[in-house]
C-alpha cells in the first residue's frame, strides 16, 4: 500500500494494496494522522496515479507489503525509487514480511520502518520523527527519538502465583492510562520457555521472535519492531517464541540490549519474567525501576522468597527495588489471614505493601478467553487492584518527568 501526502494540506493521497483488506486495520491509523484525506486503488492503478503527480510537492510515501507480495517486489521497490528519485520521505509497514525481503525494500531508502498490525502510535511517532529530522537537520534524530521508558519485571516466586496474569493486566491497565497520551506500552513475555502472555491475550507468535533473541548482531529497534505484537492497538506485546527454548539461549548483555532499546521506543516496559532466576535475571533487577516479587500465603511461597533473599544478598542487588505483591490477599474482615500475613512478612523481614485480592474464577475465565480482566470482568476486585496500582505508577512517572523539565 502507498499513500502519498502532499505538503499543502493534501485534498487527496492514494492508498494502494494488492488486497487492501488484508491491511484494514491500517484504516484507523491512516484517517487519524492524515485526517481521512485518503482513497483505495490497487497496485497497478496506484503506480500508475502515483506516477502522473506531482512527486516534489509531496511529503510523505507510506509503503505496505505482506507476505505474498515477496512472490513479486518489484511494485513495491518501484514506489520506494519513484519517491526516493524526488526526495519524499518514505515509510515501510510490513506485515510478515521475511528478514531478506524486508532487508531488500530498506536497502532502497526506506527513512522508517514499522510492523503491522502497528504498535500503538508508530504511524505518528514515525510521521512526527521523519518531520523533526527535515525541519532541524542540525538537531541528533536519535535525541528526538529516545523516550526513557521504565522498566517493569514482574516474577513469581512459586508457580502458580499469577505473575503472568498481573503482567498483562498491569501492562493493559497502564495502556488504558495513557490512551489519549503520546505514552506508550510494551509487554516483554521472557519466558522462553513456557511463556503465556500469547496465550492470556490471544495473539499469535511470530517466526521473528527467535530471530531476534537468538542473533544478538541483528538485535536493534527495527528487529523488536519486527517481533513485536499489537494487542488491540494500544499494547506492543513480545510473546514467547512457539517453542520452548532454553532460558540461556540469550546472554545477560543480550537482555540488557534489549531491554535499553525497548526503553528507548516505550515509556513503560512491563517484563514477565520466568520462574527461574537465570544468568541474566541480575541484570533486569538492576535496570529495573520497581521489581515486582509475587507471593502467596504458603509455605512454598515462603520458602522460596528465603531462597530469593539470600541469592540477592550474595550478589549484592539492589534490594529495595524489590516489592513484594501478595496474591489471594485476605479479605477486609479476615481477621485469621491478615494475622498469618503478619506473621509471613516478619519472619521473612520483609514489607509486603501490595495486597491483591482474590479475583476468583473470573481470573482463570479471562485467561481462557484471552482477555485482560478489564474487558471480561472490568468489576472484578483483583482488576479494580490492579488499576489503582497501574494509575500510581503512570502518576509517578508522570510527576518525575514533570520534575525534570522544571
Amino acid at each position: 500500500m502507498a499513500l502519498i501526502l502532499s505538503k499543502e494540506q493534501p485534498t487527496e493521497a492514494f492508498a494502494v494494496a494488492r488486497d487492501f483488506k488484508k491491511f484494514n486495520l491500517l484504516v484507523e491509523d491512516l484517517d487519524d494522522e492524515f485526517s481521512g484525506a485518503w482513497r483505495q486503488l490497487n497496485f497497478k492503478d496506484g503506480l500508475s496515479a502515483i506516477q502522473k503527480s506531482n512527486l516534489a510537492a509531496l511529503e510523505f510515501v507510506i509503503v505496505a507489503v505482506d507476505r505474498e507480495d515477496e512472490k513479486n517486489l518489484t511494485v513495491a521497490a518501484d514506489f520506494i525509487k519513484s519517491a526516493k528519485a524526488f526526495g519524499v520521505r518514505v515509510i515501510l509497514i510490513a506485515n510478515d514480511v521475511s528478514p531478506t525481503g524486508l532487508h531488500q525494500l530498506l536497502r532502497l531508502g526506506a527513512d522508517d520502518f514499522a510492523p503491522y498490525p502497528l504498535p500503538d502510535g508508530a504511524l505518528t511517532d514515525s510521521v512526527r520523527r521523519l518531520r523533526d529530522k527535515k525541519t532541524s537537520a542540525t538537531e541528533a534524530p536519535a535525541a528526538k527519538r529516545n523516550r526513557h521508558g521504565v522498566i517493569l519485571p514482574v516474577f513469581g516466586l512459586s508457580g502458580g502465583v499469577g505473575a503472568s496474569t498481573f503482567a498483562v493486566n498491569l501492562a493493559w491497565e497502564i495502556a488504558q492510562f495513557t490512551k489519549k497520551t503520546d505514552r506508550r506500552v510494551a509487554l516483554l513475555d521472557f519466558n522462553f520457555q513456557f511463556g503465556s502472555v500469547a496465550t492470556y491475550l490471544d495473539l499469535p507468535r511470530r517466526e521473528a521472535i527467535y530471530e531476534l533473541i537468538t542473533d544478538a548482531s541483528s538485535m536493534d529497534h527495527d528487529a523488536l519492531a519486527q517481533a513485536l505484537t499489537s494487542f488491540k492497538s494500544r499494547l506492543a506485546v513480545l510473546t514467547a517464541p512457539m517453542d520452548a527454548l532454553p532460558l540461556d539461549i540469550i546472554g545477560a548483555d543480550d537482555v540488557g540490549r534489549l531491554l535499553d532499546i525497548a526503553a528507548t521506543s516505550y515509556d513503560f516496559v512491563i517484563v514477565d519474567l520466568p520462574g527461574a532466576l537465570v544468568a541474566w535475571s541480575d541484570d533486569v533487577l538492576q535496570k529495573s525501576e520497581t521489581f515486582f516479587a509475587l507471593l502467596e500465603v504458603d509455605m512454598r511461597s515462603a520458602q522460596n522468597t528465603l531462597r530469593f533473599l539470600r541469592a540477592l544478598k550474595a550478589e549484592d542487588l539492589p534490594f529495595e527495588k524489590v516489592q513484594f505483591a501478595l496474591n489471594k490477599a485476605p479479605g477486609f474482615t479476615d481477621i485469621s489471614g491478615k494475622s498469618r500475613v503478619k506473621r509471613l512478612s516478619e519472619s521473612l523481614g520483609v514489607d509486603i505493601n501490595i495486597m491483591l485480592p482474590d479475583g476468583g474464577r473470573a481470573v482463570t475465565n479471562s485467561c481462557d478467553q484471552g482477555l485482560p480482566l478489564a474487558e471480561s470482568a472490568p468489576k472484578n476486585p483483583l482488576r479494580k487492584e490492579i488499576r489503582r496500582i497501574a494509575e500510581s505508577i503512570v502518576n509517578m512517572v508522570e510527576a518525575d518527568k514533570a520534575a525534570i523539565v522544571e
